[in-house]
């Protein structure tokens, strides 16, 4: 096999992989909008959906910020050298980090460290198959950690909320499904896609529902019993009213795909993996002499441009709905102008604003701030970012991380410091909440996977301190413009997020009776 060609298309699988969503996600898409009701939040964010998918196609760059675990699957034919292919990952890998096409995205789990290259030990996760056909099947998965981390796995039998036991047969499998659902609310990037595992260990069940992902949004399970399961669920879980990034609406889940193994007597688990909308997964086929591609997978039909039909502005949906203006803010912000805020309205951002993920949290927690934060605004987000030859900082990918993570810091944090906004995707808790109220704060609410979108709405980086925590755990300075998200938690203990898990609790106990005998 040529090395510089099969690491050329190791580096196409993972470009593409990383900027060109499927098509058979984009059919997914769009039927999504087709259901859901003009005019609201969920159907405007579906539309800035869109327009983050077009940007993505039209600037070679990451639909999603968090590029996520890359995880390689790959069937060769007897005799192949494997451990040449997985020198050419490694090198892509390298490679695509340096062109701004992955977020330099592994770090060591004891230290803390990022490598800066997306190299480490378990990073990137590749396994292999063999097989008698004469060519190679390589396929790649990019899964963010907010979808990751909404993950779960159940043990049967057991209680649930809303549905109550769930016992070792089909309709145990089918509560444990729905729960999922209900679980994820809108923290793993809603509306999204779920592989479901059904037994084996806890370790192989998780490798069961990740595999699922590969599979092909629109084909038919061969298992009639699986089949029908699906089928229920995608039917059944869209009546939960979660809808797209949790705001409520039509559209919940977008594709579900189960498979089963043996089990030892002892152990029933049944294991769910989510992911969000940016469902990045791609695969070639490759000759195994050349190692160049000759066909890619997942691409058959027509190419969707989902922005037909779409409004452009977030913010014209989401105020006819609620009937408010939009509100401009731009720091430092008076606690008057965040008391005048409340659940629904839409802010539009201008000026300055600072991102701080995890290791900020933490570090402002023990630690003075590197810069003044009174009357300031936070988003949670690692960016992607590429540094030109006269060492100035550009922003290639910007969307929200999943913000519930910060919990145990956010609300000590705002008031130790003065922060008057935060911005991220998913809401937090009841210690934030109760924050916001004392101190006068608001929790924004962005779209998230739209890192286009927002990375169009940054018009420089002002300067970035902490690198120390890597490239995605600085805090960036950026100046913003037309910076839109909405206020779903406010300075009077309102969250729109306590809301909706209220409600779709509600519906999800509509399926607590016996459908599958």
């Amino acid at each position: 096999m040529n090395k510089e060609t099969l690491q050329q298309s190791m580096y196409d699988l993972i470009v593409e992989t990383s900027t060109n969503l499927p098509k058979d996600v984009r059919r997914a898409i769009a039927s999504a909008k087709e259901r859901e009701n003009a005019g609201t939040r969920a159907a405007m964010s579906l539309d800035t959906i869109s327009n983050n998918v077009k940007m993505a196609d039209d600037n070679v760059s990451p639909i999603c910020q968090d590029t996520g675990l890359p995880t390689f699957k790959i069937k060769t034919p007897v005799g192949v050298n494997q451990l040449e292919i997985k020198e050419a990952i490694y090198a892509a890998m390298v490679q695509a980090t340096k062109d701004g096409k992955l977020r330099p995205n592994s770090v060591d789990s004891l230290t803390g460290d990022n490598s800066g290259d997306n190299l480490g030990l378990g990073t990137p996760v590749i396994k292999f198959d063999q097989w008698e056909k004469d060519y190679i099947d390589a396929r790649l998965i990019l899964k963010g950690g907010g979808c990751e981390n909404k993950n779960i796995q159940y043990s049967l039998p057991c209680e649930l909320d809303g549905l109550g036991r769930a016992g070792r047969d089909l309709d145990g499998i089918r509560k444990c499904v729905m729960h999922s659902v209900y679980q994820a609310q809108g923290q793993g990037c809603s509306a999204g896609f779920i592989g479901v595992g059904i037994g084996g260990d806890r370790s192989s069940g998780y490798d069961l529902a990740k595999e699922q992902l590969f599979r092909a949004v629109d084909d038919v399970n061969p298992n009639e019993d699986l089949s029908k399961l699906e089928d229920y669920v995608m039917e059944h879980a869209n009546e939960l009213g979660i809808g797209t990034m949790g705001f409520g609406g039509e559209t919940t889940l977008l594709g579900c795909k189960a498979g089963v193994m043996n089990r030892i007597p002892a152990s029933f688990f049944v294991s769910v993996a989510y992911n969000c909308w940016a469902f990045r997964r791609l695969g070639v086929r490759l000759d195994p002499q050349t190692g160049s591609i000759d066909e890619w997978f997942y691409q058959e039909g027509e190419k969707l441009d989902l922005t037909q039909g779409t409004e452009a502005e977030l913010e014209t949906a989401a105020a006819k709905e609620d009937g408010q203006n939009v509100v401009v803010l731009e720091a430092p912000i008076t606690e008057e102008k965040i008391r005048g805020l409340k659940v629904g309205d839409v802010v539009q951002i201008n000026g300055r604003m600072y991102t701080g993920r995890d290791a900020i949290h933490k570090h402002l927690s023990d630690n003075d701030a590197p810069v003044d934060l009174d009357g300031q605004i936070i988003y949670h987000c690692g960016p992607v970012m590429l540094k030109d030859e006269e060492g100035n900082w550009h922003v290639k990918a910007a969307g929200p991380t999943t913000s519930i993570r910060e919990e145990p810091y956010q609300g000590d944090i705002m008031k130790r410091f003065g922060i008057r906004a935060v911005i991220g995707k998913g809401g937090m808790g009841p210690k934030t909440l109760a924050a916001l109220k004392d101190h006068g704060g608001v929790y924004l609410n962005a779209i998230g996977g739209a890192a286009q979108y927002y990375a169009d709405c940054i018009k420089g980086v002002d300067g970035v301190d902490l690198m120390q925590f890597g490239i995605p755990e600085a805090m960036w300075h950026l100046n913003v413009e037309g910076f839109t998200a909405v206020v779903t938690m406010d300075s009077h203990g309102n969250s729109l997020h306590e809301e909706v898990d209220k409600s779709s609790l509600e519906k999800l106990a509509k399926f607590k009776e016996p459908v599958f005998k």
